[in-house]
């Protein structure tokens, strides 16, 4: 009787430490959605404040198109010039999947004289964004 008692202490405890992993999983995974959902509102409106917030000092922001990385300071001084490019725009966006920190997310960026889709990643550490890539996938947002 003592062994199945112990074998039923096991595995209650073993279910509650698997319990304990995916609520610790699942919340990870609510505030990086959180989080990408700020960058975006931020980035619409060239809030300078909030997206030094959301990146790690370290951050390296990558531009494939353009064969560019920034780093938070060259990022931020560039707020001010997209600013004005962002000026009547609409940005929309998905999460396409999130593990292991890093989210990809498709983003249609809607400029009042065209739009481009992107696919942009996001690798996130302590709430805070340390890398960011994004590259075009389409030159209008047709399907999205």
């Amino acid at each position: 009787m003592k062994t199945t008692a112990r074998k039923v202490v096991n595995i209650r405890s073993t279910a509650l430490t698997a319990a304990s992993l995916l609520t610790a999983i699942i919340a990870a995974r609510a505030d990086d959605r959180a989080l990408i959902g700020r960058w975006y509102s931020a980035l619409l409106v060239a809030d300078r404040t909030e997206l030094s917030d959301l990146l790690a000092d370290d951050v390296r922001i990558k531009l494939d198109d353009l064969g560019i990385v920034q780093s938070k300071q060259e990022f931020i001084a560039s707020v001010d010039e997209w600013k004005g490019a962002v000026a009547g725009a609409a940005i929309r966006h998905r999460i396409e999947k999130s593990e292991d920190g890093v989210t990809t997310v498709v983003a249609c960026y809607d400029f009042p004289n065209n739009d481009m889709l992107m696919q942009e990643t996001f690798a996130v550490t302590d709430n805070r964004i340390t890398a960011s890539s994004q590259a075009a996938i389409a030159e209008n947002c047709d399907g999205f």
